[in-house]
């Protein structure tokens, strides 16, 4: 049996960071949502019992360092699946960006997968699953829009927020998420408005919603990395709503209510950027049906 998933780009539209907890990993409150860039995920059976992934991006591991592999092997292992898989990514969300597109591999995966082994999991079963694989992949499982707190496994769903443009840019260089993490100054931060983020979504306020945008790992990426400041403050001059970093970086997002705009952005981002994007907010659940 072949089976194919799509597997969208996530941003953050706030992002905090309350306490270090003693487990060693950061209590944070996040606000995502997903947006119209997406990897496609085919999923074929193997007569042997194997995981085999295919790609023709050269970022992407082969092994078992790569999550949507991760994804089949838990499966594999706690439902004692005794065929092969073979995981085809077609690449289009770029790697190592702070868009979740390794976790949005494993969440597709883990959707897919679920179908065609008949498990007849829940979507809230996968995303329980998929928060032992990575702190994103739960909320990639159910896609749409969020809360996410603990460590980023605990979901609140959200309605879609005000329709806009979103323009990416991703700048070659590679962010250490847990140098940025390392880095941070949990005392000294200014901490995003959470609840008034969430009160513009449920109003369709698209003004308050840029005005809410937040994210304290900018505190430290942006001083590790000027590449992303200077991106940052570019977006800013040629004319965006509201400029973030997605993440830990080192991808910015732009949101842009219209088309004219939107395209001036696009152009004058390409003339110093390698990867820029011009995709819509998507911002609805994936259904399991």
């Amino acid at each position: 049996m072949k089976w194919m998933e799509k597997a969208p780009a996530k941003i953050n539209l706030a992002l905090d960071v309350l306490y270090k907890r003693e487990d060693g990993f950061h209590e944070v409150e996040m606000v995502m949502t997903n947006v119209d860039l997406a990897d496609r995920i085919e999923l074929m059976e193997l007569n042997s019992n194997t995981i085999k992934i295919n790609s023709h991006n050269r970022y992407v591991p082969d092994d078992s360092r790569n999550l949507a592999y991760q994804a089949a092997a838990l499966l594999k292992k706690k439902y004692e699946i005794n065929t092969g898989i073979e995981i085809t990514i077609d690449k289009h969300i770029p790697v190592a960006a702070g868009l979740a597109g390794g976790s949005s591999d494993a969440a597709a995966t883990l959707r897919g997968l679920n179908r065609i082994w008949n498990l007849g999991l829940s979507m809230d079963q996968l995303a329980e699953l998929g928060a032992e694989i990575g702190s994103d992949v739960s909320f990639c499982v159910h896609g749409g829009t969020a809360i996410a707190r603990g460590r980023g496994e605990r979901i609140e769903h959200l309605p879609a927020p005000p329709n806009c443009w979103v323009v990416l840019a991703k700048p070659t260089i590679g962010v250490s998420t847990a140098d940025v993490y390392r880095n941070l100054k949990i005392n000294e931060l200014a901490h995003p408005n959470i609840n008034s983020m969430v009160e513009s979504i449920y109003n369709q306020n698209y003004e308050a919603m840029c005005q809410s945008m937040g994210n304290v790992l900018e505190s430290v990426t942006l001083k590790m990395y000027p590449e992303v400041k200077m991106i940052k403050e570019q977006m800013s001059r040629f004319g965006a709503d509201a400029v973030l970093m997605s993440g830990s970086g080192p991808t910015v997002f732009g949101l842009v209510e219209h088309d004219s705009r939107m395209q001036r952005i696009y152009n004058g981002l390409m003339g110093f950027c390698e990867h820029v994007y011009a995709v819509r907010l998507l911002g609805n659940r994936l259904d399991i049906e």
